[in-house]
């Protein structure tokens, strides 16, 4: 028996789970396989089977910047669970599980007197998400503070860790593939004033609160910034606020953020980012990249 065939008999791995309640837009269709990995133990043991080799594999973090095809995805996806959630200390390090949400380990280090993180309170996502697309705001991406991430190959189940310059981290971007996970990183920081974090943490929250539609169905910016002007701008400058396919339209809040109602499809979502992406395209010449994953199409971007 394959360590698949094992986990399914066990009840680990689930067949058929709908994708769209665990990403936040909350649409599209169903995993034909899905696992929340327990423990490195089980990570090494299914990655150094070579069941993975011929199943096409989605590593699924909090699912801030995904779409998932209305016809779901015919592979395995592999979300890493609690045990690869904590947050820890050591002087000036600060180590975090790969599942770690960015929130927790931006408290966690101010908490111990530490600057450096504080970026991480705006960013909705993982620590493994993180690294896979170098995720930053405010002046600090994840590149500036990583040390070195510990990555799983699930093809098969070799470890390897690696800083950003092996990473090829850059905006928005780092070499890795889809069948590797990131199970650990550790990030420098700097002494610092917790009192002071604290206030940085909330002056943060409230320019999010403040700039971005919070409270609705979204996946953060939706397209990478092209060089010179902000993607939000140059959509805004086009009276491209409140466009609309189906249930999802552009923000009148923040025209880089496409909100979805309840009854917003994927096929919705991948509507409107391909008519926004064509008429700024034809407007100004500028090609915009998304910054949102899509995974189950037919050319998954």
């Amino acid at each position: 028996m394959t360590s698949l065939e094992a986990l399914l008999g066990s009840g680990q791995v689930r067949e058929d789970v709908p994708l769209g309640p665990l990403t936040t837009y909350k649409s599209g269709g169903r995993a034909r396989y899905f696992v929340e990995v327990p423990d490195a133990a089980t990570l090494g043991e299914l990655a150094s089977s070579g069941d993975l080799v011929d199943l096409p594999v989605l590593v699924l973090g909090r699912g801030s910047n995904l779409v998932v095809s209305d016809a779901g995805f015919d592979g395995i996806v592999i979300r890493l669970g609690p045990a690869f959630g904590t947050v820890q200390v050591e002087g000036g390090t600060v180590r975090a599980g790969g599942s770690a949400p960015l929130a927790l380990v931006a408290r966690t280090s101010v908490d111990a007197g530490l600057a450096g993180l504080e970026f991480f309170i705006g960013i909705p996502g993982s620590v493994g998400g993180a690294i896979r697309q170098n995720a930053g705001c405010f002046g600090t991406e994840t590149k500036d503070r990583l040390i070195r991430a510990r990555i799983v190959e699930l093809a098969d189940g070799t470890v390897v860790e690696l800083g950003a310059d092996a990473l090829e981290m850059s905006y928005r971007h780092s070499n890795l593939g889809a069948t590797q996970v990131v199970v650990e990183a550790s990030f420098a920081a700097t002494p610092g004033d917790a009192d002071a974090g604290r206030a940085e943490l909330r002056r943060i929250t409230r320019w999010r609160r403040d700039h971005q539609p919070g409270g609705t169905f979204n996946a953060g910016s939706v397209f990478k910034n092209p060089s010179g002007i902000t993607a939000g701008e140059l959509i805004d400058s086009l009276g491209l606020k409140g466009l609309r396919v189906g249930d999802v339209a552009v923000s009148e809040k923040h025209a880089n953020f496409f909100v979805a109602g309840p009854g917003a499809t994927s096929d919705d979502i991948r509507g409107l980012v391909r008519a926004v992406k064509d008429r700024v395209l034809e407007e100004t010449g500028t090609n915009l990249e998304p910054e949102i994953q899509f995974v189950g199409f037919e050319d998954d971007h």
